[in-house]
């Protein structure tokens, strides 16, 4: 068996979306079933980003797992046949079997496209969105500023939406002008139900003077879906691509109005060791902080994390979020986990530990997050053995 990654192209006019539904062509079921005929054997893709109905794309990321002979780069040449003119496989290649779209870190980039002029134009009207207002862009890149970074954005997400999780991150967002046509481009780690276009019709509300760039912040911390503008048609809307991240970065660094925090990653792929100083966070956060990055860590390769509350001292022995379970660390542990560390790592890490000893008149204690589920297989192995 191998495992096979298609980057599909395709005119969501037409269809209901990416994903199966019980009513309706999908781009999913058209896959599935192109790819079944070919391969003469049940196929069914996953797809990395579930596009609703009418949006387009230039490369979502699709695998699907064959034991056909077939060379992996071959597929998307024969599949193309009989495709129906509207969705066209880009690529085809072969990777791991433990390769998953949805698993591994990638950046995803959307582009929402507007027609800013006075009479809308035919041609463009299944692929941007047409606006008489006069928008100023101006002031639209104004509050889009004050979306980037990670953030809670559950008043830019449906709010019928059941995600438990609400907090994704926005590296950039940026928004041109190219003629009549306005453009916003914007890239992160994920996206919520609707998120894009959502943040695409608030700021069209701040181009139109109907909302004050600064306002944008507030309806940010509002957390509250009705505080946003309209969600944007979804046809100006195309997910234009997906960049995976082929090596962790270092450091991760997040910091907002409600929390900061440094993740180190740079001990993941040798060590499985990832280490975790929470400077500050809201308590209303602090569950989903915890579990949020802990999971991430062990997503990467972890198979423990150092972690540290540098406000409250909020962890405890055997407190469990999800999975995970939490044990104070010993003096002998600690050292031996600190010995990992570079020069440099070290001494970031002692200055952000010895400023929040200055500030709150005590020594840190660490805590380690361990996976519950793998101590478990662990004991019945030691008591089996």
């Amino acid at each position: 068996m191998k495992r096979v990654r298609l980057t599909v192209a395709y005119d969501g006019t037409n269809y209901c979306g990416w994903q199966l539904q019980k009513k309706g062509e999908t781009i999913e079921g058209v896959l599935n079933r192109e790819l079944t005929a070919l391969l003469k054997e049940p196929i069914a893709v996953t797809g990395a980003s579930r596009t609703d109905a009418g949006v387009h794309s230039l490369g979502n990321v699709a695998i699907f797992d064959t034991n056909n002979r077939m060379a992996a780069d071959k597929i998307c040449l024969a599949v193309n046949q009989s495709l129906p003119e509207d969705i066209r496989v880009q690529s085809s290649e072969e990777v791991s079997l433990f390769w998953h779209p949805r698993k591994a870190n990638c950046t995803k980039i959307y582009e929402y496209r507007i027609l800013n002029r006075r009479i809308p134009l035919p041609t463009q009207r299944l692929y941007a969105y047409f606006c008489y207002y006069p928008l100023d862009v101006e002031r639209m890149r104004q509050g889009a500023a004050l979306l980037v970074g990670e953030h809670n954005f559950k008043s830019f997400c449906t709010a019928k939406s059941n995600v438990e999780d609400t907090v994704r991150t926005i590296y950039h967002l940026d928004i041109e002008k190219d003629g009549e046509c306005i453009v916003i481009r914007i890239s992160g780690s994920g996206f919520l139900y609707n998120m894009v276009r959502i943040i695409a019709g608030t700021l069209m509300q701040v181009g139109k003077g109907a909302l004050l760039p600064e306002e944008v912040a507030a309806i940010l911390a509002a957390r509250d879906r009705r505080r946003a503008g309209p969600t944007a048609p979804a046809a100006g809307l195309t997910l234009v691509g997906m960049t995976y991240e082929k090596e962790l970065c270092c450091w991760q660094h997040s910091e907002n109005e409600d929390w900061e925090y440094y993740v180190l990653q740079s001990h993941i792929k040798k060590e499985r060791t990832a280490y975790f100083l929470i400077l500050r966070c809201r308590d209303e956060d602090w569950e989903r902080l915890i579990l949020r990055n802990v999971h991430h860590a062990f997503q990467n390769g972890a198979t423990r994390v150092f972690a540290v509350d540098l406000e409250k001292e909020r962890l405890r022995e055997n407190a469990r979020f999800g999975y995970y379970r939490i044990n104070e660390v010993g003096r002998q542990a600690l050292w031996e986990a600190m010995t990992l560390l570079d020069e440099k790592e070290k001494a970031l890490i002692q200055e952000i530990c010895g400023r929040a000893k200055e500030k709150n008149l005590r020594e840190p204690v660490w805590y380690c997050g361990m996976d519950e589920k793998a101590l478990k297989m662990a004991d019945k192995t030691e008591k089996s053995g």
